[in-house]
């Protein structure tokens, strides 16, 4: 029988170590030197055995910082009331979001038809990164009506969450009323933003948040890495 190529059984050592915890989700592993001189390889075989550790989804590479190790997927419930930060607090781990674009700018003739506007009418976008320990795990864009909302941009620049910065405004509660899934395929600035190769799966997610009187306020899409989310349905939120 032949020999096992040594970038394999690299490999397979690193995967063990991380199935027994000795390195934890999201920790960074030793760099390519470090490993080529535990292992007595250059750093080439070393290489090839943290790309098959990539792709097999154990490990993942940030650009300038290192290879990391994966985090588990995170349970993302889709109800009624589906907030970002608490849904990932409640799940015992740290949210945080990264703001990418923010502008005021007219509606497309989609974000018009769902927050009831005229076509053209001014709207505020916002666009970002959604982080879970520091991963990226989701790139989003919301829209809102400018007109009903003239100071969010503003608010949204000083306290990075959607909500508080709607509560700001004026708005203390809203729901989500629709929301569409399709999957996709990542282009390749998004496959940037979330950390993953181009072309990996991605779930869109396409929803209507309206208020208590059933007026839309916020049109969303989302884009979910599909090996970080575990998206769930849940009975409906009362309220």
């Amino acid at each position: 029988m032949g020999r096992s190529p040594i970038w394999k059984s690299i490999a397979d050592t690193l995967a063990a170590e991380i199935a027994g915890s000795h390195y934890h989700p999201g920790d960074r592993l030793p760099s390519e030197a470090v490993l080529a001189a535990r292992f007595g390889v250059n750093r080439h075989t070393v290489r090839h055995a943290l790309a098959a550790l990539a792709e097999a989804g154990t490990v993942r590479s940030r650009r300038g910082a290192g290879v990391f190790v994966a985090a588990r997927p995170t349970d993302y419930p889709l109800g009624r009331r589906v907030r970002f930060h608490q849904n990932v607090v409640a799940s015992g781990r740290a949210p945080s979001r990264r703001l990418t674009l923010t502008e005021t700018r007219g509606a497309n003739a989609q974000e018009a038809e769902a927050l009831h506007l005229a076509p053209g009418a001014m709207v505020h976008a916002v666009e970002g990164v959604s982080l879970v320990d520091g991963q990226p795990v989701a790139v989003f864009r919301s829209v809102f009506d400018a007109g009903r909302f003239p100071d969010l941009l503003r608010h949204v620049a000083a306290i990075p969450s959607i909500t508080a910065a709607l509560a700001e405004c004026g708005l203390t509660d809203y729901t989500r009323a629709s929301t569409r899934l399709t999957a996709e395929l990542a282009p390749a600035t998004m496959a940037l933003a979330l950390e993953v190769a181009e072309g990996a799966p991605v779930l869109r997610s396409v929803a209507v948040n309206v208020d208590t009187a059933g007026v839309p306020v916020e049109h969303g899409t989302t884009w979910f890495a599909g090996d970080r989310v575990t998206l769930t349905l849940r009975p409906e939120d009362g309220g």
